[in-house]
């Protein structure tokens, strides 16, 4: 048996230095997940360590586990970063879906005759209750060519 002549500090250093090592192991949903687990942990290698002492360690909490703040700015910039890349994914699965419904319509409407003017024709009609639109129409350059051809 080895003399230990404070043990309650002797202990209160090993115990700070066994939690150090062994909560640096998990992450942070790991802890707070797994904490009497981990706490258990904790007190199998303490008592182990202190029996050399005569000690006999009985139990082990992890009740409270503080933060500094740089590791909280750290996680939540973790955090907006992951919620940024879910959106950014979650709209390219929304864009994909888009485009494979607009190839789906072009395929119908150009397999049937007149589709696409109806097409167009629909779109006018919506676009002229409201009073507040201007409408633009594109004509190919073979349509205008014709039509100055007929002026002539």
């Amino acid at each position: 048996m080895l003399e230990v002549e404070n043990y309650v500090y002797a202990v209160s250093q090993l115990s700070q230095t066994t939690m150090r090592n062994t909560v640096g192991q998990f992450t942070l949903d790991e802890l707070l997940t797994n904490r009497e687990s981990i706490s258990q942990n904790l007190r199998t290698i303490l008592d182990i360590e202190t029996d050399v002492w005569g000690i006999k360690v009985e139990n082990v909490e992890l009740k409270d586990i503080i933060l500094p703040d740089d590791m909280k700015r750290v996680m939540a910039r973790v955090a907006e970063a992951e919620r940024e890349k879910l959106a950014v994914i979650t709209k390219s699965v929304g864009e994909v879906e888009a485009a494979e419904n607009l190839a789906k319509a072009a395929e119908i409407m150009s397999s049937k005759a007149g589709a696409l003017h109806l097409r167009t024709l629909e779109t006018i009609n919506d676009l002229s209750s409201d009073q507040s639109n201007t409408v633009v129409f594109a004509l190919p350059i073979e349509v205008l060519e014709a039509l100055k051809g007929l002026a002539k």
